[in-house]
């Protein structure tokens, strides 16, 4: 009887805005949630079919929850160097367990990116999912079979240790005095007399270098000028020169030459001997470290990016040197492309983690787990690995989190509408109540 209909379709009204508060509770209780995605109720109708075209069978409604994964939240910035969001399309690939090749674990996908550095170095959200990456060969390369996320593993930074790096470049941006008076014993002078103390530099002066073990030495550049226009003579010494082997650098001689100019101050390569341009170091066997190369940049030919001569005070500019002594771990940093980069306090950098972006054909077919994590199903396609702004995948933001999707004025407005909808629901139940009561009182 239609009657009885209506009350059951009162009924299967109930269930649906209950099912709909459900939802919009649970929205406003995840507001801030870092990348959340908002739950929306698709009502459809449920519809019985009856024998005759000329009676009326109601069915009903159903509530069915909707999560639109594929909304951007607003990116915001924050202070720690592991909140990661991503602009644009795709997910955090994590593992619900510390080893990926567990197979007691589960690959997991997310938008929360609010990562910390547990004890054992791990990056862990606040879901307890380990956070997963491209580990890095030595030139900085992911893997070839980078599609494949058994070639995943957990980011993690414990047992980094930074390394001494010996020098291999010099650069110098120096100026000589142009009217610097030439030494009345110039004619005196000959190649090592300044290493080993016998001639007075004109201008005279150190940088610090590092050996193989990260060491540092000192090498000195001595400059005379010469009774030739535009022209310098030049030593490279190490001090003490008992720090090198005595039977290959007599004083602790490195190179010696000349240095030629232009007559407009900038640096003549042409004419300045080549000797000055590399460093050969051997050094005493007592230090037990290697030999170092050393390739000296003075500035570039016909240029004033170096070495210059003006009508000024003999002095260093500055000096560029590379290497390193031994630096422990003191923090890492991720850029927009999800390199994840080890910081030593030496000043040295290495990359170690490559973080990949998970994309998928329909991302609103994922299955929410716990922890704001969704897994992989039927209805939204298979995974695709890319590298960030590859493949449509999205681009990370360090330094920022994803808020939640949630609009607190929208859920506030369809609590009202849902309740209003429950109520006339019930009123439906509560009217044919009435009737079928009216029905009975027919038979008395």
């Amino acid at each position: 009887m239609s009657l009885f209909g209506a009350m059951f379709s009162g009924v299967s009204g109930l269930s649906a805005q209950s099912q709909a508060m459900a939802m919009i509770s649970d929205n406003i209780s995840n507001v801030n949630t870092v990348g959340y995605k908002g739950n929306v109720a698709a009502f459809s109708t449920l519809v019985t079919q009856s024998s005759f075209e000329s009676v009326f069978s109601p069915g009903g409604v159903r509530a069915d929850a909707v999560q639109l994964v594929n909304q951007q939240g607003l990116i915001q910035r924050t202070q720690s160097v592991t909140d990661l969001a991503i602009q644009g399309n795709g997910f955090f690939v994590v593992n619900t367990l510390q080893d990926p090749t567990s197979t007691d674990g589960q690959f997991l996908y997310t938008r929360a990116g609010q990562f910390e550095i547990d004890r054992d170095g791990n990056l862990v959200n606040t879901g307890g999912h380990f956070l997963q990456g491209w580990p890095l060969d030595e030139d900085g390369e992911i893997p070839n079979n980078a599609t494949d996320l058994a070639v995943l593993r957990t980011v993690n930074t414990n047992g980094l240790t930074g390394s001494a790096q010996a020098t291999e470049s010099i650069g110098l941006k120096a100026n000589l005095q142009s009217t610097q008076p030439v030494s009345a014993n110039i004619g005196t002078y000959a190649a090592g007399n300044m290493a080993a103390g016998t001639f007075e530099p004109d201008f005279e002066s150190s940088v610090q270098i590092f050996d193989s073990q990260g060491g540092t030495r000192a090498v000195t550049f001595g400059f005379v000028k010469s009774a030739t226009a535009n022209q310098w003579n030049v030593e490279a010494y190490i001090d003490p020169d008992n720090l090198t082997d005595p039977g290959v650098h007599t004083n602790g001689l490195l190179a010696s030459g000349t240095m030629a100019f232009n007559t407009d101050g900038s640096l003549d390569l042409d004419n300045t001997s080549a000797a000055l341009l590399n460093l050969n170091i051997t050094w005493n066997s007592s230090l037990g470290v290697d030999n170092s190369t050393i390739t000296v940049n003075y500035g570039s030919n016909d240029k004033f990016d170096g070495l210059t001569q003006f009508n000024g005070n003999s002095q260093m500019v500055s000096n560029d040197v590379d290497g390193a002594v031994f630096g422990s771990l003191s923090g890492i940093e991720v850029n927009d492309l999800g390199r994840v980069t080890a910081l030593f306090t030496n000043g040295k950098r290495q990359d170690i983690f490559q973080l990949p972006i998970a994309t998928f054909t329909n991302p609103n077919g994922l299955a929410p787990q716990v922890g704001n994590a969704y897994a992989e199903t039927d209805e939204s396609g298979d995974f695709t690995l890319n590298e960030t702004g590859l493949g449509g995948a999205g681009k990370i933001a360090p330094s920022s989190l994803e808020a939640s999707t949630v609009d607190l004025a929208t859920e506030f407005t369809n609590m009202i509408v849902t309740q209003r909808a429950f109520s006339a629901s019930g009123k439906i139940i509560s009217t044919a109540d009435e009737m079928l009561d009216e029905l009975v009182r027919l038979k008395r």
